[in-house]
């Protein structure tokens, strides 16, 4: 007993340190960058005093996007952990369903056949400024994600809702848009084209505050669920047979929590672009630390997954020297080496850790 409150401590204690780290990486955030505001200018601009363009950069630019970090980190994260328990696969992540793949098709087909492409606009980067919507690009992106889980899901269900055939499900719808993806981008203007494939960058500077409060919601709403239901998530790890024996129905279960944790995706990515290996990468740190008890990863993968884009975020604004680097590309730099030590460690009976 005396062993089990210690390590009830103990986990208290680094989920403590962690949510103070996530508070100081905000404000960290808000007051790194590559300009040459001082600190006390920063913060009374923050507050909206001080020169109109310092005003500017720290209530435009730097809040929304170190919001976007926090929510957006914590989601992809709690994402990768659902679908990796609930699929029983540690390589599984939020674009295993093909979410990713799904709503690049929809932001291309915005893009190149909508607003600044071949059926409209030509070759002319003025009009692809002027005729191409931020919010449309968005929408579409995230209704062909939504309609790709549907899809995927509904695929699985016709076959029983297994783990097997949801991942093969999902390899395959992913493929098919990436697929349609490159059809698109084959007969697409050059301009066009360029702009499709900026869109794929994971950039946070196309957070504003509206996009902000959609993500967080989301975030939020599901985060809480998830929590809910942890210890039916701890039975799952067990097998469907003992979750069943508990009196979990698994295949509904299933559908449910990937639908969630899909959702959180599509929202993020609709939204913000692709950002890479955050979902996979953050649900291993976790189970590192805590072990598998839902009650422990799920706030821990929150946790760490708002820390790993704020810092990511933070390091892209201040190494481009005056341009910040697009943060997926950050992420994919940290998370693939990651990646690749998941694959290559093994445990004693040789699956992977």
């Amino acid at each position: 007993m005396t062993e089990q409150i210690k390590k009830k401590k103990k986990n208290i204690i680094v989920l403590s340190s962690m949510g103070i780290a996530v508070v100081l990486l905000f404000f960290i955030s808000l007051f790194v960058g590559s300009s040459s505001m001082k600190f006390k200018d920063a913060f009374y601009a923050l507050f909206g005093q001080g020169q109109n363009n310092y005003i500017i950069i720290m209530q435009k630019i730097r809040l929304p996007r170190a919001i976007a970090a926090l929510f957006v980190g914590a989601g992809l994260a709690i994402s990768g952990l659902i679908m990796q328990t609930t699929l029983s696969n540690e390589m599984a992540s939020p674009s295993t369903l093909g979410v990713s793949n799904a709503a690049t098709f929809g932001a291309n087909v915005s893009i190149i056949v909508l607003s600044g492409g071949f059926l409209i606009t030509g070759n002319n980067a003025a009009n692809i400024i002027t005729s191409s919507n931020a919010y449309a690009t968005s929408a579409l992106a995230f209704v062909f994600a939504f309609a790709s889980i549907l899809i995927t899901l509904g695929l699985s269900k016709l076959k029983a809702m297994n783990k097997s055939t949801l991942i093969l499900a999902g390899i395959a719808m992913g493929t098919m848009w990436t697929a349609l993806t490159s059809l698109l981008q084959f007969y697409a203007t050059d301009v066009s084209l360029g702009a499709a494939v900026v869109w794929t960058f994971g950039d946070l500077a196309r957070a504003t505050y509206k996009i902000d409060i959609i993500i967080a919601v989301v975030v939020v709403l599901s985060s809480i669920a998830f929590g809910i239901l942890s210890n039916k998530y701890n039975a799952m790890l067990s097998g469907d047979d003992m979750a069943r024996s508990v009196g979990i129905q698994t295949e509904r279960f299933r559908f449910i929590s990937l639908l969630i944790a899909s959702l959180i995706t599509a929202i993020c990515i609709a939204n913000l672009g692709i950002i890479g290996f955050v979902g996979i990468v953050c649900p291993h740190i976790a189970k590192r630390i805590f072990g598998h008890d839902h009650k422990l990863t799920i706030p821990g993968s929150i946790l760490i997954g708002s820390i790993l884009l704020l810092l990511s975020d933070t390091l892209a604004r201040t190494v481009g020297n005056g341009t910040a680097i697009p943060v997926g590309i950050i992420t994919s730099l940290v998370g693939a080496p990651f990646f690749l030590y998941i694959i290559f460690r093994k445990k004693r009976g040789g699956e992977i850790a």
